[in-house]
């Protein structure tokens, strides 16, 4: 079973599955899926009282939603500990020769250790990439009032014209990022 678990899995059992998740979400807690506003709610958890923005009562708006993120982190250590394929991403030669032609060498774990590591933050792209990106990543969840798990999961899958205006959103920002940010930082 751990073997059959720790394999990827083709998009047409996958996809399936993560669709399932919108219905069953709803059926069972009458809850959307989403996860950009837990920050909101541990910060009104901890931060003292006195802003306006942090002052609600955290437990009955964001408790089932921060409950669902420790769950997503001790999914992730559990993926990550017990159900770890060791095997190196499987990329063609094309995109490989294009992030080599980015600056990206290293092809050995999930995501390019060239701008995404501890040593690469260190860098002056790698703090972009990873600082400045991050910050705008969360002022953008904010701003487009969910993340891209939260809009193109759960808007898209219930119709919301947003959800599509930020996905859309999402995707050209992705493609600016690839072919105009990262030519010029690496």
């Amino acid at each position: 079973m751990l073997d059959f678990l720790s394999q990827p899995w083709p998009w047409y059992v996958a996809g399936p599955l993560l669709g399932l998740v919108v219905p069953l979400l709803l059926i069972l807690t009458g809850k959307a899926f989403g996860i950009s506003s837990s920050l909101r709610h541990v910060c009104a958890a901890t931060v003292p009282r006195g802003l306006a923005y942090f002052s609600y009562d955290w437990k009955a708006r964001g408790l089932w939603n921060l409950t669902f993120a420790v769950g997503i982190l001790l999914g992730g250590l559990i993926a990550g500990f017990w159900l770890a394929n060791l095997d190196p991403i499987a990329l063609s030669e094309a995109t490989r020769g294009d992030l080599a032609a980015l600056g990206i060498k290293d092809f050995d774990g999930l995501v390019p250790s060239d701008l995404i590591s501890w040593p690469a933050l260190l860098t002056v792209p790698g703090f972009i990439v990873l600082v400045v990106g991050g910050l705008l990543l969360g002022f953008g969840a904010r701003y487009a009032g969910g993340c891209t798990s939260g809009h193109a999961i759960m808007g898209l899958a219930t119709l919301e014209k947003p959800s599509l205006i930020a996905v859309a959103g999402f995707f050209l920002g992705g493609l600016l990022i690839t072919y105009f940010v990262y030519p010029i930082l690496i």
